[in-house]
C-alpha cells in the first residue's frame, strides 16, 4: 500500500497497526545537532492521549511511552534517518470479532476491501486514529526546528461542537479543559452536550477546530500548484476525521467586499503592517510572516453504539451496533495532530525561506 509517506526535504513514513505490535515513524531529513529528548516529543504525544476521568474520551488507556530507535546520539540529532516508535499495550481485538464480516458505516472497511480485497478488522488497522500517533512523534521535532529557526508557536483549540459556538478567547484556559476551548462558557455547554449525546443518544459529534501559526517563516510555498495554503490543505484532509478545510476568512469571504476582504498594507516602524488577515498569513501561495489561521471541520466519531444499516462482505443486508471504547467527540484530540501536520509543512517547506 502506497501513501505512507509525507513530506519531500523533511520527509516522514509512518507504520503500523491500530492493534499491532507498536506505531511509529521514520523521518528523513532531519538537521544534525538539534538537541531533542524523549520527554520533549512524549508532552507531545501525552496532548493527544485520552483525557483521564473523562466523560467524552475513549476508555483505551494506552501509555504510549515514546521510544528513539535511531538517529539520535548523546541528547542530538545526527543527520541520519530517526525512527520513534510507541507500543500497542492495551489492544482488545476480540472486541471486533463479531463484527469482522460487516462493513462499518462511516469507517474505511469497504473500501479497504474494494481496493486491496484484504483489511486489518482490528480496530480498523492502518485506518484507524492510532496512526496519528506517529504524526504527532515527527511534529513534536518539527514544532522545535521552527522554535528554534523563527521562534514559531503552533497552538490550536476548539471553536464549535455542534451548534454550539465559542464567542471568547482565553488562550491560557485552552489547555486547563478537556475540550481545549479557549471560552470557558462554551466549554461547559459543550461538556453537556457531549455528555448527553453519549450516554442518552448513544451517539457522536463533530466540531470545528482552529489551528494557529504565529511568526511563522516568510516567503514558504510557491506559485501555482505548490502553493503552502494547498500543501497546507492537503496535510490536514490527509487526517482521516477531517472533511473541510478553510484558510483566513475562508467560506465567510462570500459575505465581504473585495474592499473589506483585501488586507490593507501600511508601513510603520519601516515594515509592512497588514491591517487585517482576512488572508490567513498567505498571498500567491507564499506565506506573509502574518499569522497563518486554518479551521477544520471534524465529522462525528463513526463508531457509535446505535444500531445501522449496513451490509456484510459476502453482500448481505445486515445490522451492525459498533461496541468497544471510542470518542463521542475528536475535537480535542485532533488538535496536536493538526498541530503536527502544519508544523510538518512549514518545516519540509523551510528550504525556500527567503
Amino acid at each position: 500500500m502506497s501513501g505512507n509517506s509525507f513530506g519531500t526535504n523533511f520527509k516522514i513514513t509512518t507504520w503500523g497497526e491500530s492493534h499491532g505490535p507498536a506505531v511509529g515513524v521514520v523521518i528523513d531529513g532531519c538537521p544534525p545537532g538539534i538537541f531533542i529528548k524523549e520527554s520533549e516529543i512524549q508532552k507531545e504525544v501525552d496532548r493527544r492521549k485520552p483525557a483521564r476521568n473523562s466523560k467524552i474520551s475513549t476508555t483505551r488507556r494506552e501509555e504510549d511511552k515514546v521510544e528513539i530507535l535511531s538517529g539520535v546520539f548523546e541528547g542530538k540529532t545526527t543527520g541520519m534517518p530517526i525512527s520513534l516508535m510507541v507500543k500497542n499495550k492495551d489492544t482488545r481485538s476480540q472486541d471486533y470479532s463479531a463484527i469482522k464480516d460487516l462493513y462499518r458505516p462511516g469507517h474505511a472497511d469497504f473500501t479497504y476491501d474494494l481496493k486491496y480485497g484484504f483489511r486489518d478488522y482490528r480496530g480498523g488497522g492502518r485506518a484507524s486514529g492510532r496512526e496519528t500517533i506517529a504524526r504527532v512523534m515527527a511534529g513534536a521535532l518539527a514544532k522545535k526546528i521552527l522554535r528554534l529557526k523563527n521562534k514559531t508557536e503552533i497552538f490550536g483549540h476548539t471553536l464549535q461542537i455542534g451548534e454550539i459556538k465559542a464567542q471568547k478567547f482565553n488562550k491560557k484556559f485552552i489547555e486547563q479543559n478537556k475540550l481545549r476551548c479557549a471560552d470557558i462558557n462554551a466549554y461547559k455547554k459543550m461538556s453537556k452536550l457531549i455528555e448527553k449525546i453519549r450516554f442518552t443518544e448513544g451517539d457522536s459529534i463533530g466540531a470545528i477546530i482552529e489551528i494557529i501559526v504565529k511568526n511563522p517563516p516568510k516567503g514558504l510555498g510557491d506559485p501555482i500548484f505548490d502553493k503552502l495554503e494547498a500543501d497546507l490543505a492537503k496535510a490536514m484532509m490527509s487526517i482521516g476525521a477531517i472533511k473541510g478545510v478553510e484558510i483566513g476568512a475562508g467560506f465567510n469571504c462570500v459575505n465581504l467586499r473585495g474592499s473589506q476582504n483585501n488586507d490593507q498594507m501600511r508601513i510603520e516602524k519601516g515594515k509592512v503592517k497588514f491591517l487585517s488577515n482576512n488572508a490567513g498569513g498567505i498571498l500567491g501561495g507564499i506565506s506573509t510572516g502574518e499569522d497563518i489561521i486554518i479551521r477544520l471541520a471534524v465529522k462525528p466519531v463513526p463508531s457509535i453504539s446505535k444500531e445501522l444499516k449496513t451490509v456484510t462482505v459476502k453482500g448481505k443486508n445486515s445490522i451492525i451496533k459498533t461496541l468497544g471504547r471510542h470518542d463521542c467527540c475528536l475535537a480535542p484530540r485532533i488538535i496536536p495532530v493538526a498541530e503536527a501536520m502544519a508544523a510538518l509543512v512549514l518545516v519540509d517547506k523551510s528550504s525556500q525561506i527567503v
